[in-house]
């Protein structure tokens, strides 16, 4: 695993892991890294010290301990996205063209859940239309 130090447009500072090197550009490219504190798409890595492997780094990096209030905000973002799914039809890839047409009162106002490449969300938001990526949760990637 590789930690990052990130930021949005807003000067939001975070931290990220990613699986490998080109995991960050993949993920980003694909709109799938956000800034939790205003969601926004346009995040960067910031510049980082190397760290040096060590094996006792490598058996402290094994596992990621959540203290209590760690473990209470992601159980609350599980809920939301819980039901969020829930609660929205999910159109998969034909996402964009169904959020045009409930923008644009060609369809039934609802909730929808679905897939769009960076780009496609990208024209979706210059449209006015509000969309925003589902986080991915731990036992998501395990």
């Amino acid at each position: 695993m590789i930690r990052y130090s990130l930021s949005c447009d807003q000067a939001h500072a975070f931290e990220g892991w990613f699986g490998s090197s080109s995991d960050f550009d993949d993920q980003s490219e694909r709109g799938l890294v956000s800034c939790p504190v205003c969601g926004s798409l346009r995040v960067g890595k910031e510049l980082m010290a190397p760290s040096v492997s060590t094996a006792r780094k490598k058996d402290e990096a094994r596992a990621v301990i959540m203290d209590s209030a760690q473990k209470e905000v992601i159980g609350k973002i599980r809920e939301m996205v819980t039901s969020i799914r829930q609660n929205a039809e999910d159109v998969g890839e034909r996402f964009p063209e169904e959020a045009r047409k409930v923008h644009y009162g060609e369809a039934n106002a609802r909730g929808l859940i679905g897939k769009a490449t960076p780009d496609e969300a990208r024209a979706l938001i210059d449209e006015g239309i509000e969309i925003a990526p589902l986080p991915v949760l731990p036992e998501d990637i395990n």
